[in-house]
């Protein structure tokens, strides 16, 4: 039987995708997912239901044990290594619930980093990265090297990184995880407007329900199955609360 084709406006697109991790245990049971271009969508649910392993796939981080993952139209699921690797490089970018950054480089360098990898020039790459640390409010700490840095404030520098190269889809697992709850909400109001205004698709990982609601939509999942969501907890601490059920 010939093979769907992914809808022509999904920036990325994924049907019955299924991966175990090294230890065997399954991580994704047939995931399947369209995301449109300039979305926002937040993946949500409980510690371990697989949001993070579905970030990577969608991603081309790590391979499928079966399915299919396509962007702008093009299988990203039969690339090789080499070939996701500079698709991750070029188009996408990637935001850790914990920052990563050279210890050997200041803050701008940093943020800067993505863009010279691509070829940027290193005035152009410095006035990108500088413009985005000002806009997450550590424009000042910009010659600083990331020992010299607080946590909150060498999150916020991993974040511009992500977004000074403009990627056309960014992942981000856990953006906020780091920060203050007070200092969540310009960060991320800061992360949804340059998405919107630059037309970059976020699919963003997230527990927090606050953080899902600044998204267009929430796909809910739970043990590695896409799922409905019936209640919504108060808070992320009650988790234990929200009641769920299988997506028909």
């Amino acid at each position: 039987m010939e093979a769907e084709a992914p809808p022509d406006n999904d920036v990325l697109w994924a049907r019955s995708l299924h991966f175990r991790h090294p230890d065997g245990s399954p991580g994704l049971a047939g995931v399947s997912l369209g995301v449109r271009e300039g979305e926002i969508v937040a993946v949500t649910g409980p510690r371990g239901s697989g949001k993070t392993t579905l970030l990577r796939c969608l991603s081309g981080l790590v391979p499928v044990l079966s399915g299919e993952v396509w962007f702008n139209s093009a299988p990203l699921h039969t690339l090789g290594p080499m070939r996701r690797e500079r698709v991750r490089r070029d188009r996408f970018g990637w935001i850790d619930p914990e920052p990563v950054l050279v210890p050997e480089l200041s803050a701008w360098e940093n943020a800067a980093l993505p863009l010279m990898l691509r070829g940027a020039g290193r005035r152009r790459a410095k006035v990108a990265a500088l413009e985005w640390l000002e806009r997450l409010d550590v424009g000042d700490r910009a010659r600083n090297r990331p020992h010299e840095l607080q946590q909150a404030e060498r999150q916020r520098v991993a974040i511009a990184r992500a977004l000074a190269p403009a990627p056309e889809v960014l992942f981000a697992d856990e953006p906020t995880a780091p920060l203050h709850r007070a200092d969540r909400t310009h960060v991320l109001r800061t992360l949804t407007s340059a998405a919107r205004s630059h037309g970059i698709t976020v699919v963003l990982a997230t527990h927090d329900p606050d953080t899902a609601a600044l998204a267009d939509r929430a796909v809910a999942l739970l043990d590695g199955r896409r799922v409905s969501t019936v209640h919504l907890p108060d808070a992320p601490e009650t988790e234990g609360r929200a009641a769920w059920s299988l997506s028909v």
